[in-house]
């Protein structure tokens, strides 16, 4: 179901509101790290860029193994820690056929690491129960299991390097030192900076489905980037991790009647969301026939069932929930097709403030005899029914993972007018929710100007990829940050 691929046409070199039109591409790169040319001349990364590798899980998740050949499947990342001890909290791993573990990982550019710096007399490092390393060295001991990402990253190493931005925690709610630069901006130069920004979050984002796509085909990267968007920002990892699973969990896919209560009740089994108490349910109930379901075939995905630990409810809406989210990804699978309705509906004319409604009727699900009419298992039924997929989640579907898988098909195929028909559609789109990581970077960016002031999603985008680019290299009072006097320039 690929797109015709044609050869792309010749890319303009205009200018845009008296702006060069890769004027942000060039401030990106001229923000750079001086020691990056230094690493790119050794091949090998800084520490810092080997943690943002893990945390974004930029490798071939399913050729991991430790340096005694036991294959380690990564359930969750766990959490980056940048105050003193291992690197990363609380992460979930399987090493070979035993149960998810929870622990602690470190991270070193070397296997020797571990001893050299004392880690392994160190009461802090005791829950540590994985050493990532970027390789390792025939005489280096270590007595914890060593998983070495040299040859397991998914794209070359100066591509992460280039893409990857640095972490830190967000910066105290501030006006930084470019809010006046970019106050005495006209109008127009402010918003190309935004939209070249937000070009450059789209080509990232792009960048990752392809990596994937390389290793599990365009169509299985999509299902991993959709489900990781249902996500959120809590539960990414799980959500992602049962896409991951999808080949297995749909290869004996049933006939149409039944396939979506089964992939329902696999979803749900697999995950560890199924409620394991029945008591005071009805024979006839929604929860009991999943139950019958998912009992029948337990015994055949038991291996793959996720701790209940991985999952993340805290803060969520209750639309938002998991239980939910599965409960409508199911309906795209029985149904079989939404890879080649959103290609028909990418081909097709639309005009812009269509975008949204027509991608929501493509991506939306016919009406669920439950999960229309409840947020969980165990929630009240809601006095009228709602949609699984609501407009909000549309536009996160549609700017963070199918314009950029579809401009990132595009490129694969050389087809310049395929790329821009994405570009077109990303730019136009109308923005989304507004949340805390917005307000803030509108504070530290813009004067604190309101929600209104961004009126694309684009933009929004445009917006925290500076944020990602800029602020986040920097501290609260915005030292050594390059970018004030870039605009200001």
């Amino acid at each position: 179901m690929l797109l015709t691929l044609q050869k792309p046409a010749a890319k303009s070199n205009g200018k845009v509101s008296g702006l060069p039109s890769n004027l942000y591409a060039q401030w990106r790169t001229r923000s750079r790290p001086a020691d990056a040319l230094h690493e790119t001349a050794r091949n090998t990364p800084s520490e810092r860029l080997l943690q943002q590798i893990w945390q974004h899980q930029r490798l071939q998740r399913d050729q991991l193994d430790t340096l005694d050949g036991s294959p380690v499947r990564v359930l969750h990342p766990g959490f980056w820690n940048h105050e003193a001890g291992p690197d990363f909290r609380n992460a979930i791993l399987q090493m070979a056929d035993s149960p998810p573990a929870v622990g602690d990982v470190e991270i070193d550019l070397h296997a020797s690491g571990w001893r050299g710096h004392g880690h392994h007399r160190n009461p802090a490092y005791r829950n540590v129960i994985l050493h990532v390393v970027w390789e390792a060295e025939a005489s280096a001991s270590c007595s914890l299991p060593t998983l070495a990402l040299k040859n397991r990253l998914d794209a070359p190493l100066d591509e992460l390097r280039l893409w990857l931005g640095s972490e830190k925690e967000p910066p105290a709610p501030l006006q930084g030192r470019c809010a006046a630069p970019l106050r005495n901006l006209t109008s127009d130069a402010r918003a190309e900076i935004l939209r070249q920004a937000s070009m450059v979050r789209l080509e990232r984002k792009a960048m990752e489905l392809a990596a994937r796509a390389r290793q599990a085909g365009w169509e299985q990267s999509l299902r991993e980037g959709l489900f990781a968007a249902l996500g959120y920002k809590h539960n990414t990892w799980p959500m992602r991790r049962l896409a991951e699973l999808l080949p297995r969990l749909l290869g004996t896919e049933p006939g149409r009647q039944t396939a979506t209560l089964v992939l329902q009740a696999r979803l749900f089994g697999v995950s560890g969301l199924l409620p394991a108490d029945l008591t005071g349910t009805r024979s006839d109930s929604y929860l009991r026939r999943v139950w019958d379901s998912w009992w029948r075939e337990r015994d055949e995905f038991a291996g793959f069932i996720l701790p209940r630990a991985l999952w993340r409810f805290g803060g969520l809406r209750p639309a938002n929930h998991p239980q939910r989210r599965l409960a409508a990804a199911a309906h795209w699978l029985s149904d079989g097709q939404l890879p080649a309705k959103l290609e028909k509906w990418f081909t097709r004319e639309i005009q812009d403030q269509k975008l949204e409604p027509s991608l929501r009727e493509v991506m939306q699900v016919e009406r669920d005899e439950f999960w229309s009419w409840h947020w969980t298992f165990r929630s009240a039924r809601l006095a009228k029914p709602q949609p699984l997929i609501g407009e909000a989640r549309v536009t996160d579907l549609a700017v963070n993972v199918a314009l950029p898988w579809f401009w990132a098909r595009a490129a694969a195929g050389r087809n310049g007018a395929m790329q821009r028909v994405a570009e077109r559609r990303y730019l136009a789109w109308p923005k989304g929710e507004d949340n805390a990581v917005l307000r803030l970077a509108r504070q530290r960016l813009l004067g604190s100007a309101p929600a209104g002031a961004l009126g694309t999603a684009a933009q929004q985008q445009g917006l925290l990829q500076i944020v990602r680019d800029f602020c986040e290299q920097s501290n609260a009072l915005c030292e050594n940050c390059p970018f004030p006097e870039l605009v200001g320039g």
